[in-house]
């Protein structure tokens, strides 16, 4: 994922699947995603080939059945959709995008003294 890449919503969920299971076939991504919402499987399949011809996932054709794999990491992903959104939604400011997640979400005490500790961090560079 080189360049900016720009995963859709249904793309990000395959993502997510392939994350956690490092390489999947069709069938595999579609039965997990088939848990949580209605999806078809030629969709799965339609939308993995997509993300195959953006390069979003690499896929291994030496068998009948394809493997595809994420081409980019979880964390490079979620730095890039973040930056775009600082810029795009909050001017710029990610004190902006803090506070308004932090106003609308439930943060546990241990996320709490995660957040703490990275602020403490970026205070004494």
């Amino acid at each position: 994922m080189g360049k900016q890449l720009k995963p859709t919503e249904s793309e990000l969920e395959i993502l997510q699947v392939l994350w956690e299971k490092q390489k999947a076939t069709v069938r595999e991504v579609h039965e997990t995603l088939a848990q949580s919402k209605d999806v078809g499987y030629t969709t799965t399949l339609k939308l993995m080939q997509i993300m195959y011809e953006k390069g979003l996932v690499r896929r291994d054709e030496s068998s009948k059945t394809h493997i595809y794999e994420p081409l980019a990491s979880r964390e490079k992903t979620q730095k890039q959709l973040v930056s775009r959104m600082v810029d795009t939604l909050f001017q710029g400011s990610p004190a902006q995008l803090v506070m308004q997640a932090l106003g609308q979400h439930k943060t546990s005490a241990g996320e709490l003294e995660e957040i703490q500790r990275l602020l403490d961090n970026l205070k004494n560079q």
